[in-house]
């Protein structure tokens, strides 16, 4: 363990900030669901099966994201601030055009989409009602986590936080009002939900770009800077992000085949597993603020050049994740049955969520190891492209053949098959032990 004092008070202020920011972003969804939960389980259902689509999406824009920050980290380090600024523009230009693109897509196919995670036809109508509104936030959402993740490279982060709560108490605000109409306003179910999440993605949106814009004293930023791009930042940052985006889009799709696989297996499957994976994910933040923070400050290690630092950080990071999932596995226990008690749904689907979390409990521990060992260090160290072959392997090729095959040629149970879903979260832990000891992953990004 380093006895660094300023690196323990830089990796707990990251991780703090960063895991309570996602922790109100989660909680928008959080709210949709809880709210939605409690109006209708066929409402609850059409927006989880929606949310998965959301899910790819922000696996995509983070990656467009994470890419930026391993290499901006490097350069950060070096105190090269314009080369960050170049990258910021390069990485807003690959998410408004991912945004743009599944705009487009899911306005054109509105239930193609929806056919993908259920059959059911009253679940495909609330499902398009809500997608017809929400799909008007993407391309603000994709901004917004590109202005952040620039931010975060200088490690700024307070703003990240302010911005999530003003953003959650709208969309609370507007879902109390609109979902069940209150007020004298029209009853409009989970057309209300997506009004009060698009708001709150506007929201947010404007006031992040006003403070990068005119608050921000670290990296200068101008809306000029975002109309030029700079070619051979542009070819850096391909080199280093498609293994990311990559990763990204593995990760996303494997979690949204969990919608459709349990969702063509068991109509109440989908909300027992969108109530389980929304506290999953609620306290999973901690993992990805502390595998952000991890990326951050190893990343700028690497671009200083100092090895024995490296070593140092990379030892006591590892005892720090397995303290973090220690405490996320007791949380989700105490948490869940209470969580349970206020939904409106059946005993069966109660029951059904209640195996899935208890599923979710073990993986979680395993997951904030591994996860933040394979993203925080390995990725921020540089090595983009281990992470894209290791999803590969586990999941293409290992985790998804067993699913399907349990699922449609075995029969076997929902809840079996959600643990061989999950099981990836678990058998990753030793390739992640190995590589993050032998200090292969150390690789200098940025240019002379």
């Amino acid at each position: 363990m380093t006895r660094d004092k300023a690196f323990y008070r830089s990796f707990v202020a990251l991780t703090v900030a960063l895991m309570l920011e996602q922790a109100v972003i989660l909680s928008v969804n959080l709210a949709d669901n809880v709210m939605l939960g409690a109006y209708s389980e066929t409402a609850l259902s059409g927006v989880a099966a929606v949310n998965q689509i959301q899910f790819v999406l922000q696996q995509l824009v983070y990656g467009i994201s994470n890419g930026m920050i391993v290499l901006g980290s490097q350069y950060w380090g070096q105190g090269r601030v314009d080369e960050v600024r170049k990258l910021s523009s390069v990485a807003a230009r690959f998410a408004l055009g991912l945004t743009t693109a599944l705009f487009i897509l899911v306005s054109l196919f509105p239930r193609g989409a929806m056919l993908l995670f259920t059959g059911d036809e009253a679940i495909i109508a609330e499902g398009i009602a809500y997608l017809r509104i929400m799909r008007f936030s993407y391309v603000a959402f994709g901004l917004t986590t590109v202005m952040l993740g620039t931010l975060r490279i200088a490690e700024s982060v307070k703003i990240a936080l302010r911005v999530s709560v003003v953003s959650l108490i709208v969309n609370i605000s507007i879902n109390y009002v609109l979902i069940p109409g209150r007020f004298g306003f029209p009853e409009l179910g989970t057309r209300g939900a997506a009004i009060g999440t698009l708001t709150a993605r506007v929201v947010e949106f404007v006031i992040v770009a006003a403070f990068l814009f005119t608050r921000d004293d670290a990296l200068h930023i101008r809306p000029a800077d975002y109309l030029r791009v700079d070619k051979q930042m542009l070819l850096d940052y391909v080199r280093v992000c498609l293994p990311i985006i990559g990763g990204a889009a593995i990760w996303g799709v494997s979690n949204a085949l969990q919608t459709v696989i349990l969702g063509h297996m068991d109509k109440g499957a989908i909300a027992a597993q969108s109530i389980s994976s929304t506290l999953f994910l609620l306290l999973k933040v901690a993992s990805v603020g502390a595998a952000s923070a991890a990326a951050v400050l190893i990343g700028k290690t690497v671009g200083v050049g100092d090895m024995e630092k490296v070593r140092e950080y990379t030892r006591t990071l590892q005892v720090l994740f397995l303290g973090i999932g220690a405490t996320l596995a007791l949380l989700f226990t105490a948490i869940r049955f209470p969580l349970l008690r206020v939904y409106n749904i059946s005993a069966e689907t109660r029951r059904m969520a209640n195996a899935f979390m208890t599923i979710q409990t073990v993986t979680i521990f395993t997951m904030s190891y591994q996860m933040c060992v394979n993203t925080g260090i390995i990725r921020g160290g540089g090595d983009t492209a281990y992470i894209l072959k290791l999803d590969t392997i586990s999941i293409v090729l290992i985790v998804l053949p067993l699913s399907l095959l349990s699922a449609f040629v075995w029969h076997l149970s929902p809840v079996a098959v959600t643990f061989i879903l999950n099981s990836d979260q678990i058998f990753k832990c030793v390739p992640a032990f190995i590589r993050a000891n032998r200090y292969t992953w150390v690789k200098k990004l940025t240019r002379a």
